[in-house]
This record gives C-alpha cells, sequence and structure tokens, in this order.
C-alpha cells in the first residue's frame, strides 16, 4: 500500500514538473512543441496503448481461451501500424495537423470531421477511460481490499491533475517511465508464475495448444475477422485514432516518426508475452476461475512475495494511468481544435484555447468516472471482449471515411458522412437480429456496407477537383521520406529494413500457428 501511494504522489510530481518546461502555445500544450525522438514516440504509443486492460483484459482472455488472445495485438502490427506507417502518416505530417478530424475536414469538409468527433469522443469515454478506470480500480479492489468507487475517483483524480496541467509535454514525460516501471512489474509477475507452475517447460507444453486462426464460427476469435472485423478496428485505433497517432505529430520530424512506429511495433510483439505467458500455464495453479478477469490480482496475491506486489501493482498503476492521460489529452484536443476555434471562439488566442483544453479535460474526467458504473454490470465474458464488441460499434464508419478518401480520389462529401451516420444505426440493428453473431464478423459486415453505401453514392455525387485533392491522396510519394529528411536514412537507419524484420517475424508466427 505504501509502494503504491509514494508511486502515485510521484508520478503526479513529474507530471506537474513536466507542465512547468512548456509554453502555453497550442503546438506546445497539445503537440509536445513538436520536439520528440523516435524512442519517445514509439514508447509512448505502446505505454499508452498498454493498460488495465491488456494487463488484466487480455490475460483474461489468454486464461479463458488460450494463445488466440494474441491476435489482436499482433494483429495492430500486420494492419493498423501498417497503415499508419505507409498511408497515413505522410498526409498527417506533411500537412501539419493537430487532429486526425482535421484530414476529414480539409478531404470532405466541416461536417465529416464533426462526426469524426462525435464518434471517438463516445469510444473515447465510455470505452476507452471508463474500461481502463474499471479494471484498475477492480485489481487494487481484490488486492489491497480499497473500494472500487475511491479507487476510480482517485486514479482518475492524479491522472487528471497532470494531465490537464500539462498537456502532453506531461503526458509523455510520465509515460516514458511509466513503461519502465510496467515491464519491470510483468517481468516480475511472468517469472514467479511460470516458476510456480513448473518452469519454462510449462509454456512449452502448451505450444501443442496454440492457435491463432480459429473456425469461422468461433463465437470471439472467427478466422472471418480478417476479412473486415480486425481489418476495421485495428486501422481505426492504429491508424486514425488521435489517441496513438497525435504522439507522431509530435515527432521531431517524419523520419523520427516512421521509426517510432516501427519501434512500437517491436514492443508490440514482445510486451504481450509478459502478459499471456502467465495466463497460459495460470490453469495448473488456479484451474476454476469463475472470473478470468481475477486472474491478474490471483496472481499477485498468491504468488508475489510483499516487496514484488508493490513493484507489480505500481506497474498496474502506471498502465492504467499513461492510457487514461493519453485517452484525456486526445479528448482535450479534438474539443479544442474541432469544436471550441472553429465553432465557438474562432479568434481565441492560444493562452484561451489551453485554458479551454484545461477545462474540457475535467469534465472529460467527470464523465469517465460517471461511466466506470456502467461496466459494474458487464460480467459475462472478459472486459476485453466487452472492448472489442463496444469498438465495433463506432469504427466501421471512421474506417471508412479515412480509407476511401485518402486512397480514392472519387470519393465525395456526401459519402463519407453516409458512411459516418449509418455506422451506430446499423450495428445496432444486427446485434438486435443476430445476438449470437460474432461481434467481429458483425463489425466486418458493418464495415463493408458502409464501404459500399460510401463508394455508391460517391457515384451519384460530384466530386472534388484533383486541385482541391492536392496533398490529401495516397501516391508512391508517400512511402518515400521528403528529400530534405532522406539522408536520415542511409544504412541501418532505413526504416524499411526493420519494419521487414519484424513483419517477417510476426508472420513466421502466424503461418505455424494457423
Amino acid at each position: 500500500m505504501l509502494i503504491f501511494a509514494v508511486y502515485l504522489l510521484g508520478i503526479v510530481g513529474l507530471g506537474v514538473f513536466a507542465s512547468r518546461k512548456g509554453k502555453d502555445t497550442n503546438r506546445d500544450y497539445f503537440l509536445a512543441g513538436d520536439k520528440l525522438p523516435w524512442w519517445m514516440v514509439g514508447g509512448s504509443i505502446i505505454a499508452a496503448n498498454i493498460s488495465s486492460h491488456q494487463l488484466v483484459g487480455v490475460m483474461g482472455v489468454a486464461y479463458d481461451r488460450g494463445f488466440v488472445a494474441m491476435v489482436v495485438e499482433w494483429g495492430a502490427i500486420l494492419i493498423g501500424f501498417n497503415a499508419l506507417l505507409w498511408i497515413f502518416l505522410p498526409f498527417y505530417l506533411r500537412n501539419g495537423f493537430y487532429t486526425m478530424p482535421e484530414f476529414l475536414q480539409r478531404r470532405f469538409g466541416a461536417t465529416s470531421k464533426t462526426i469524426y468527433a462525435l464518434l471517438v469522443l463516445l469510444t473515447y469515454i465510455f470505452v476507452e477511460i471508463s474500461a481502463v478506470l474499471y479494471l484498475g480500480a477492480l485489481s487494487l479492489h481484490a488486492l489491497l481490499g480499497i473500494p472500487m468507487s475511491t479507487s476510480v475517483i482517485a486514479l482518475a483524480v492524479a491522472t487528471g491533475v497532470y494531465t490537464v496541467l500539462g498537456g502532453l509535454r506531461a503526458v509523455i514525460w510520465t509515460e516514458m517511465v511509466q513503461l519502465g516501471v510496467l515491464i519491470l512489474g510483468m517481468i516480475a509477475l511472468s517469472f514467479t508464475t511460470i516458476d510456480a507452475a513448473g518452469g519454462f517447460s510449462a509454456v512449452l507444453e502448451t505450444t501443442k495448444d496454440w492457435k491463432l486462426m480459429m473456425p469461422a464460427d468461433d463465437p470471439d476469435f472467427p478466422w472471418t475477422m480478417y476479412l473486415g472485423g480486425l481489418l476495421c478496428i485495428s486501422v481505426f485505433y492504429n491508424a486514425t485514432n488521435q489517441f496513438i497517432v497525435q504522439r507522431t505529430l509530435a515527432a521531431k520530424n517524419e523520419w523520427h516518426a516512421r521509426m517510432g512506429v516501427i519501434f512500437g511495433d517491436y514492443l508490440k510483439f514482445l510486451l504481450p508475452f509478459l502478459i499471456i505467458f502467465p495466463a497460459l500455464v495460470a490453469p495448473k495453479l488456479f484451474p476454476d476461475l469463475e472470473k478470468p478477469d481475477l486472474l491478474f490480482a490471483m496472481l499477485v496475491e498468491h504468488l508475489l512475495p510483499t516487496g514484488l506486489v508493490g513493484l507489480v501493482m505500481a506497474g498496474l498503476i502506471a498502465a492504467v494511468m499513461s492510457h487514461l492521460s493519453g485517452a484525456i489529452n486526445s479528448c482535450t484536443t479534438i474539443l479544442t481544435m474541432d469544436v471550441y476555434l472553429p465553432y465557438i471562439r474562432p479568434k481565441a488566442t492560444e493562452k484561451d484555447s489551453v485554458q479551454f483544453g484545461r477545462l474540457s479535460g475535467m469534465v472529460v474526467i467527470v464523465l469517465g468516472i460517471v461511466c466506470t458504473g456502467l461496466l459494474a454490470l458487464y460480467s459475462e465474458k472478459p472486459i476485453f471482449i466487452y472492448l472489442m464488441n463496444a469498438y465495433g460499434y463506432f469504427t466501421p464508419g471512421i474506417a471508412t471515411m479515412f480509407l476511401l478518401g485518402i486512397l480514392w480520389k472519387r470519393t465525395t462529401h456526401a459519402g463519407a458522412i453516409s458512411a459516418g451516420l449509418l455506422t451506430v444505426p446499423l450495428s445496432l440493428a444486427l446485434e438486435f437480429a443476430f445476438p449470437e453473431m460474432s461481434f467481429f464478423n458483425r463489425t466486418g459486415i458493418v464495415f463493408w456496407s458502409c464501404m459500399a453505401v460510401c463508394a455508391l453514392i460517391s457515384f451519384v455525387t460530384k466530386p472534388k477537383t484533383d486541385a482541391e485533392l492536392t496533398g490529401l491522396i495516397w501516391n508512391k510519394s508517400s512511402l518515400s521520406l521528403r528529400p530534405e529528411e532522406r539522408v536520415q536514412q542511409r544504412g541501418l537507419r532505413n526504416p524499411f529494413i526493420w519494419w521487414a524484420l519484424i513483419t517477417v517475424v510476426v508472420l513466421f508466427f502466424y503461418v505455424k500457428f494457423a
């Protein structure tokens, strides 16, 4: 309990200190002054991405379903991060965007930007923030006996203090420390659990059951998810999601942004092993867990010595706070740049914009705390499955607008809006009509329906001229760095070499355990 309290105060103190290093300008508050090197870009992407829904949620899925829990993590390497790296990233950086909705406004107009902002804010508040708070509080309650409501409020307020004060600069500083603590904590838990289960030979025994491709009628992970559902969610989450992409926008230049994403690929490949390996051998130790999401707490409570309990709990809190701070900062950036400045106070000064960002951050924190209570009603399956299901409601329209918008110049404003408006009602209709359908399959059907509707309406409405689309449609030049930066990628500094290496390794696993 003492280690937990000291760590909490230490991170808040670091965040407040970082907030004093910045200036009250938009680019400094929302993009950390565009000064991040590649290792901070990649590290902060993964620190923000891996939270309690990975530590607690993915561990619960792996205990319940086995090695297939890895597909969401590795699917991001093959789908989402590739889409960001080779399709979207050059456009975001070369146009100087602060937010993802800015791309939609330039490409289609203000209405598409508003639809994106609404869908994403709902996703952040109802899915990201509330789920992370719930799972963090669940583990703290199981281990330390802290009431869940107290944990939720303490985590939200502590994270909110430095995030609201310091913006993205404070978020990045604290995330890098938290990533280190998270890795140390998970190494301790992983090795202790594997040792208790009989050593690494116990992990090797489980390899006979490793599967990354499940039958089409699997209720959670059918192989058909690669045809639409996982494709859609991964593209949204890793390539068009303010929460993830904002870190690349803060890079020193495009080379640092590209290398940062590739460094994130390596972390995304390795870190899930520390989460999934303990869960694969845990049935030997705890064969009849009623609630898979409690596995993390059970391992910590029954296997770790007192000193390591503090380290692992600090790792959990690091995961929760880094994810929360990123989500809160993304909400404030969108609300300020895409709502406040264009619609409320177009002539606001940069100081006014930063103040509004801080105020909106406080509101988001309160809403996240309130929405956390909704998850207490969900207990049939691991929470991570709930999260993927929830993403499926909002993401098909967003993925359609971005993919067709950047790859097909014939896409029109009317087509994009139609896709954005269709995604939620069609998702709800399909779930009502076919309640037993896998959420991945449902999401895939909605995604391709949105693509078809967008294409059909685009064919019968007037597109923009080539002049209006300059710099907004993908072409071969997007694959290369700008001429002034190419000198940075000579020899082993070439991003393509490191990208190809990790891609081949991931594909090997997919082929071997298909």
